[in-house]
């Protein structure tokens, strides 16, 4: 088909505010702002935030862990924590899976 028609090319174009390099740089600054915004800060704010969790837990606290097992913590160390579940029953747990503080009084059977 093209065999009729003759290709057009633009001559250079007149008037164009930035050059394509610029809006490379430009679009790529913007990626990385959207990223660091809406991925990396958010995460490193929880990360923050489930560390001071960790580091003020003390002997009576009642958590939940990640697996939805509630309990009173009944001792811990620098890497293990060990919850009461019920009366009698104490499961030992990594520190790290404990995901949230409950308020005082929230476990009524132990």
């Amino acid at each position: 088909m093209s065999f009729f028609i003759s290709p057009a090319y633009a001559e250079g174009a007149a008037g164009a505010p930035m050059d394509s390099g610029m809006f490379n740089i430009l679009f790529l600054v913007g990626f990385g702002l959207i990223f660091y915004f809406f991925m990396w800060r958010p995460q490193a704010k929880r990360a923050k935030e489930h560390k001071e969790l960790l580091g003020g837990l003390s002997k009576g606290d009642e958590v939940i862990t990640a697996g939805g097992i509630l309990g009173k913590v009944v001792n811990l160390n620098d890497d293990y924590i060990v919850l009461e579940v019920s009366e009698g029953t104490e499961l030992t747990f990594q520190k790290t899976h404990v995901s949230a503080a409950l308020p005082k009084g929230t476990i009524k059977s132990i």
